[in-house]
């Protein structure tokens, strides 16, 4: 449904390293924790008068609809909020990867509400961002192993997901075109 950018369960060997340059090359030198803390008013800000029919239909055939980004957003923010604290109570812990279509397929990702999707990923997001706030050097550094891109430290993962945050908000501003 998505591009590879976006999904490399079960990808080449080489595509972890290729999505994390264009994630991490999307976030450029922004603060991470500044486009973290931004994204659900930009949503809000962004989908608020959208009608529904639109927020469901999807950008191409094959492709998602804005609801289905805000729903993975939020999906997405459930696992990496999981990975992190893997990696704070273990050593070095196996970071699985998922398959985000299958995700969108199988939980049914268009017929979910707006505002359970939103509200669902603004508490994940308040509770990950408190957290990531509230974390020593040391515990920045701690690291798991992603079974696909390799290594992965807390300041990394935090990096990864605010590029991956500025991604998904040029889809949705491509869908909604």
């Amino acid at each position: 449904m998505t591009t590879a950018l976006s999904n490399t369960a079960g990808s080449a060997p080489g595509a972890g390293a290729e999505y994390t340059r264009a994630i991490l090359a999307a976030l450029g030198d922004r603060d991470p924790f500044a486009v973290l803390a931004e994204l659900v008013s930009s949503l809000e800000t962004r989908l608020h008068s959208v009608p529904d029919d639109r927020l469901r239909r999807p950008e191409a055939p094959g492709k998602w609809s804005a609801i289905e980004v805000v729903q993975h957003l939020a999906d997405s923010e459930l696992a990496v909020g999981w990975r992190v604290r893997l990696i704070l109570t273990q050593e070095t812990p196996v970071l699985q990867p998922y398959d985000q279509d299958a995700f969108a397929r199988e939980l049914g990702y268009r017929g979910i509400p707006l505002r359970e999707a939103m509200a669902q990923l603004d508490a994940l997001r308040n509770a990950n961002l408190r957290l990531y706030r509230s974390l020593s050097p040391a515990q920045m550094a701690r690291a798991g192993m992603h079974a696909e891109r390799g290594r992965e430290s807390v300041e990394h993962i935090i990096r990864m997901m605010a590029g991956h945050d500025i991604v998904h908000r040029r889809q949705l501003d491509r869908i909604l075109r």
